[in-house]
């Protein structure tokens, strides 16, 4: 079969954003809650407090948003839920009032695609929570509750809150305050797909699907792929899968997953041995044990071997996200790590996903500080953010670096070097993440051009060209990359 995938993705440079802790709106606003006791902005965050953040706050700062070269957004959940995370979902119709509910959103959408922005929402349909109305009733009514086989009961009576019992429903990872839907109910079945074709009836562009490797149903996401692009064929479909994704990448799912299997080499060949191991949690992402270049280039090509090319455009690339340490925490406070790491992320095929804050440098360890407060302009790294500023304008000059083949020409000790190329355009693109000059000469024969004009970074290259040989010398600074166009 022939895999299709949304177009705009290939061209599309992700924000990632946390709506409790990215903005405040500076505006007059009637909303439900005037004078409530948010947590304070700049104070490190707790697991249940909030922040106060808003759509409103979201809709203000499109300027920014807009001018550091984004053109899509992918928000964790914005539906009613007693928490600050929101992925304990109470209604998936209504956006929560916290956040200005539904007219916020929509105010929201329509200013984003103004801009040509893409809002991509997060949906949490393995669980809901305990307040989610159906699962309130059975907790209610217990065995006479209409909506029992909606759920995964295994006896009686329920204990929702109380962990001297057990809770006898299935909730995921244990968490009894997360109870499991029972996917193979063609009712809970329909009530998904419904919810799923209303948020891209009403203007969505695609949905990042929470742990949707739980949800072990025959065809239940080959349904999802077929209602939602129904409404809209070029609506992204994007799985928060770690690993191998595989099964789920065949054309008939996702169009793409968060790559975390690039994440985490791209991590360890730019950090090194400064990853801090204790800010790296997951069994599944691993920017450890330090790489040099060799392994580097044998695991991106294995990664790039792994699935269809055209699933390779639409990958959602990422370096860290809210379920990870921050970048600049996991590499010490390392600038250059970042910088080295966000190279190789802007010139990868797939669509680059951004943290907020991550580009203006802002640390956090493991959560809940991964998911401070996007910082006051006072608080800003400017060096990296105009790291950010300037990849993110390259990749939108350069077609190559979004759907150009990807060629390792180098890769020995601390020096990496791989082309993009499209056609007639090639970019040659270097990073050295040792602590001494790299020095390098780099067979081109599969080049047709010569770039030497530098797009980005400074470096010293000289090329010999002689009847069959066509080679360039390379003379790169310590923790520092190149882009040659």
């Amino acid at each position: 079969m022939q895999i299709q995938t949304p177009d705009w993705v290939k061209h599309a440079v992700f924000y990632q954003i946390f709506p409790d802790r990215f903005a405040k709106s500076k505006q007059p606003r009637k909303k439900l809650l005037q004078n409530a006791r948010w947590e304070a902005w700049e104070a490190m965050p707790t697991l249940q407090g909030y922040k106060g953040g808003d759509l409103w706050g979201i809709v203000e700062q499109l300027d920014y948003i807009e001018k550091l070269g984004i053109n899509a957004i992918y928000f964790t959940p914005i539906f009613q839920s007693a928490s600050n995370h929101r992925y304990h979902t109470h209604d998936y119709y209504q956006v929560d009032p916290m956040l200005g509910g539904n007219p916020a959103f929509e105010e929201l959408l329509n200013a984003a695609h103004q801009r040509n922005i893409k809002i991509v929402l997060d949906g949490v349909f393995n669980h809901s929570s305990r307040g989610f109305f159906f699962f309130h009733d059975v907790l209610e009514n217990g065995p006479h509750s209409p909506w029992v086989d909606w759920f995964k009961i295994n006896d009686w009576p329920l204990s929702a809150y109380n962990g001297d019992f057990p809770a006898n429903y299935e909730g995921w990872a244990g968490n009894r305050a997360l109870p499991a839907f029972n996917h193979d109910n063609p009712e809970v079945r329909e009530y998904i797909m419904e919810i799923a074709e209303y948020w891209i009836k009403f203007g969505i562009d695609g949905w990042r699907l929470d742990v949707p490797f739980e949800v072990k149903a025959p065809g239940f996401w080959q349904e999802f792929r077929d209602r939602v692009k129904a409404i809209n064929p070029e609506a992204y479909i994007v799985g928060e899968v770690w690993g191998d994704s595989r099964q789920w990448l065949d054309g008939t799912q996702f169009d793409g997953v968060m790559n975390y299997l690039f994440a985490g080499p791209t991590i360890a060949f730019a950090a090194g041995d400064r990853v801090v191991l204790e800010q790296v949690q997951s069994r599944d992402y691993q920017p450890y044990p330090p790489l040099f270049a060799a392994d580097y280039a044998a695991k991106i090509q294995e990664l790039l071997q792994l699935y269809p090319w055209e699933i390779q455009l639409t990958q959602l690339n990422l370096l860290a996200s809210h379920d990870t340490a921050r970048l600049m925490t996991i590499a010490g406070g390392d600038r250059a790590s970042v910088e080295l790491a966000t190279l190789l992320l802007l010139t990868f095929p797939g669509a680059p996903s951004i943290y907020y804050g991550d580009e203006v440098g802002l640390p956090g360890a493991i959560d809940p500080d991964s998911r401070r407060s996007f910082p006051s302009e006072s608080a800003w790294d400017r060096e990296i953010l105009n790291t950010h500023t300037q990849l993110i304008a390259l990749r939108h000059a350069y077609p190559c670096l979004r759907t150009g083949d990807y060629q390792v020409l180098y890769a020995q000790a601390s020096l990496y070097i791989f082309a993009r190329i499209l056609g007639t355009e090639e970019l040659i693109i270097a990073v050295n993440v040792g602590t001494a000059l790299a020095k390098a000469d780099v067979d081109a024969a599969s080049l047709r051009t010569q770039p030497t004009k530098f797009l980005y970074g400074t470096a010293e290259i000289a090329w010999n060209i002689e009847g069959e040989t066509k080679q360039f010398t390379l003379n790169l600074p310590p923790r520092s990359g190149c882009i040659l166009g």
